[in-house]
């Protein structure tokens, strides 16, 4: 603009203006009578200005205020898409629109829109059973969760106080989550290696405000995740959880996703828990002491699950023991893979390994393997280390000598008799368990022995009586079920297999007793061969008698008749 000739002409300081020069440009339409539309985009802007310049009813009716006000409330507060684009403007109009209580309209309208379409929702779900009563049908598809993809685009703070609100309207769980997974989502899709941490595990992190902002976003999301179990992914939980340590967030926030997680951890996969170390050289390849807490975190909450289960011995098919069973496939899985680490200690191992309590585990074969790997990479290096060529080793793949009794001391978590045959008879071949471990094998292959043989002296009657009060309680059963059909499977298979071994004890018997006759048989022959030469060379001694009797031997008569004459 061209400068004013006049020197005396008057200026007013507008400083800090709400909505700049394209506010005070509605403002002067407005007070010159020029026509303009009031809009989602410049609602807030218009009444954020109009209170900074007094354009209220206490100076004028028909004001630009009341004008904004009654489009807030007549047509935004009306339309969900409408409030989430006036919240979206306010970023810029804070603590102002606050104070105006625009922000509060807005997501307490959004709230209650939310919630009354998740209502409507439900009962087009709803349907009669051939009983005659309603139910929901959980297959149904929902339409009450459309608005998640808009609220992504929200600053955070806003989007907290959105889902707070929602939280308090009775929003499911379900649809909170799939809004928090939505919303991380969107905030990291530009940074996939802050996200998705196995394509880049060590993050080099930008100090400023982006990261300050990133690390904001991870401990709002972890804050509003909802207390109901699997109402986000497992996989989403560790995903918080790896960008939370690598962002540095705050223990409290760390330790609530490991609460979680391993309120739910036999959801989880072996690439879920295999969390990448962001400690200095000299640690381990991945963060053993995360896994280690949530380990306890999940042995403990286990006995006192909100539905009361706990483990049974008559009954495997709790839910309680289900869950055990998976994590510890899981854990001995994972102990496979950290098995190879040079960093990790001993007692590390031995510590998590030893996390779970001694039900959780049907079968130790997992954990053997996972001891076996760890003690072979050992072998490797000694043998590395005796061999006369130049052999080259990664430092990453080999472990410190281990003493005979820190082999013990390894071998001591695994229970022996929960191995199966395959992995017992490998066991007891395996030239890198301590001697102990070995004795320990064959006396229990001894003892299994000794209790097939046990079993092999019942009396064939009583075998006849036991499979006649079968076939009797079968014919009283009549139908018998698919459990019962599989205990006698089971049943008459581990019979057969003692049959087979009896015939086995059986047939060396035999064997022995064949081989001890014909070498007694060699005996006695030999033996009389011998008597028979005694006695031919007795009878041919010249104290003894002649087998002979010819002219040239004087005979016992002629002997007699010389002695009288003399």
């Amino acid at each position: 603009m061209a400068e004013h000739k006049d020197v005396d002409i008057s200026r007013v300081g507008l400083l800090n203006l709400p909505g700049g020069s394209d506010a005070f440009e509605l403002v002067a339409k407005f007070c010159y009578g020029v026509h303009f539309e009031i809009t989602p985009e410049n609602v807030a802007q218009l009444l954020c200005v109009s209170e900074y310049l007094e354009m209220t009813d206490q100076y004028a009716a028909e004001n630009l205020a009341s004008r904004s006000e009654a489009y807030l409330d007549g047509v935004v507060c009306k339309n969900l898409e409408m409030c989430v684009k006036v919240l979206q403007q306010c970023e810029s109009l804070l603590p102002l629109a606050d104070k105006l209580k625009i922000v509060s309209r807005c997501v307490e309208a959004i709230a209650s829109k939310a919630c009354a379409d998740q209502i409507a929702s439900s009962f087009t779900r709803l349907e009669y059973s051939t009983s005659g009563r309603l139910h929901v049908n959980k297959h149904a598809k929902s339409n009450g969760d459309w608005w998640i993809e808009n609220l992504s685009i929200l600053r955070v703070d806003l989007y907290q106080r959105v889902i707070e609100a929602m939280k308090c309207r009775g929003v499911r769980p379900e649809s909170i989550g799939s809004s928090l997974v939505h919303f991380a989502e969107n905030n990291f899709k530009k940074v996939p290696s802050i996200w998705n941490i196995a394509s880049h595990p060590r993050l080099e992190l930008v100090n400023g405000s982006l990261t300050c902002e990133r690390r904001l976003v991870v401990e709002c999301i972890a804050s509003l995740l909802p207390v109901e179990k699997h109402s986000v992914p497992i996989g989403f939980l560790f995903g918080l959880l790896r960008s939370a340590m690598m962002l540095d967030c705050m223990m409290s926030c760390r330790l609530n996703l490991e609460r979680r997680i391993g309120s739910q951890l036999e959801l989880a996969a072996l690439d879920d828990i295999l969390i990448p170390s962001c400690q200095n050289a000299g640690d381990t390849l991945f963060d053993i002491e995360t896994i280690y807490r949530i380990l306890v975190i999940f042995s403990q909450q286990e006995g006192s699950d909100d539905d009361g289960s706990s483990y049974d011995s008559e009954c495997l098919n709790t839910p309680s023991q289900t869950a055990m069973v998976k994590v510890a496939k899981l854990l001995d899985n994972y102990l496979a893979e950290i098995a190879p680490d040079s960093n990790l200690k001993l007692a590390k191992f031995i510590a998590i390994a030893g996390t779970l309590p001694g039900y959780a585990r049907t079968t130790d074969d997992g954990l053997y393997r996972a001891i076996d790997i760890y003690l072979k990479v050992y072998a490797i290096t000694q043998a590395c280390k005796r061999s006369q060529h130049k052999l080259i080793v990664e430092e990453s793949l080999v472990h410190k000598e281990l003493s005979d009794l820190e082999r013990r001391r390894l071998c001591k978590i695994v229970d022996f008799q929960k191995l199966s045959e395959e992995a017992s008879s490998h066991a007891s071949q395996n030239e890198r368990l301590p001697l102990q471990a070995t004795v320990q094998l064959l006396y229990i292959e001894q003892m299994r022995l000794g209790n097939a043989l046990g079993c092999s002296h019942l009396d064939d009657k009583q075998k006849l009586s036991h499979q006649s009060q079968r076939v009797g309680s079968c014919m009283v059963s009549g139908v018998t079920s698919p459990r019962d059909n599989y205990i006698s499977l089971r049943r008459e298979n581990r019979e057969l297999k003692l049959e087979l071994a009896r015939m086995r004890v059986r047939l060396n018997d035999l064997e022995r007793g064949h081989s001890c006759m014909k070498q007694g048989l060699k005996n006695s022959s030999s033996q009389k061969l011998l008597n028979s030469i005694a006695r031919k060379i007795e009878n041919l001694s010249l104290f003894g008698r002649s087998p002979f009797r010819g002219d040239n031997s004087p005979s016992k008569n002629s002997q007699k008749s010389d002695t009288s004459l003399t």
